[in-house]
């Protein structure tokens, strides 16, 4: 493996959902729909079309294309890759899905604060890496997972390798592959955001990685497509 890119999904229409529960003040999220069969919003559409204009330049030097097998992820890569799609092999793993959030998934701040009050004393005690709500995952168990992925996927990636997945994803992909410690993710996570159609750059030298760039948007800049972030950040909210 030489060069890695890390991208988030296009914008949601959970993310959009939730933005307007939080604006509004609503304990719960109005979504009737599995977490894994969540689609992409028009925005979220137009982001991935944008994004695609940017693979296609880079695609001949892509090995191996992979995605998470939740449907805002396919469809985003499948949007991007256009008439190429049905010619492209996208491989896929549920280790790269996006993090759960158990008993707080589709519910808002406000929500977590009126139903479950004892977490948020749990979160603040246990910090953003270790905080693992009822039913759900901490970053920690994510990184767990992402440590068996990229484990396998060295042997089958290839030299150049892009993964189609989710901010939660590309956060705790740094934190295993760059060697970062539970202080400096957070550190980093707390300046920036993992934007929707972003992507991330990584590439190997001397046997280590080294970010490259992160959160790449100017493809969509360049195309007229919205920017947009969602970031979800308080654990209560699609990601």
């Amino acid at each position: 493996m030489r060069e890695l890119w890390l991208a988030r999904h296009g914008e949601s229409v959970g993310n959009v959902a939730a933005s307007r529960a939080e604006t509004e003040g609503a304990e719960v999220i109005p979504l009737d729909l599995r977490d894994a069969d969540v689609p992409l919003s028009p925005t979220g559409v137009e982001q991935a079309e944008a994004l695609g204009r940017w693979l296609h330049d880079r695609l001949p030097g892509i090995d191996t294309l992979w995605s998470s097998p939740y449907a805002r992820a396919r469809e985003t890569l499948a949007v991007a890759l256009g008439e190429q799609h049905g010619a492209s092999v996208v491989y896929s793993d549920e280790r790269i899905r996006d993090r759960e959030l158990g008993v707080l998934d589709l519910l808002t701040r406000t929500g977590v604060q009126a139903r479950f009050p004892g977490e948020l004393a749990r979160r603040r005690h246990l910090g953003k890496f270790y905080h693992r709500p009822p039913g759900g995952e901490s970053w920690a168990d994510v990184a767990l997972r992402l440590r068996t992925f990229f484990a396998d996927f060295e042997a089958t990636a290839g030299e150049r390798a892009f993964i189609m997945a989710h901010d939660a994803v590309v956060m705790v992909s740094l934190y295993v592959l760059l060697g970062l410690t539970e202080a400096e993710l957070l550190e980093f996570a707390q300046a920036n955001v993992v934007g929707n159609a972003s992507v991330t750059h990584l590439e190997r030298v001397d046997g280590r990685f080294r970010l490259v760039e992160f959160g790449m948007v100017g493809h969509l800049r360049v195309e007229g497509a919205p920017v947009t972030a969602h970031p979800g950040d308080e654990d209560v909210a699609p990601q």
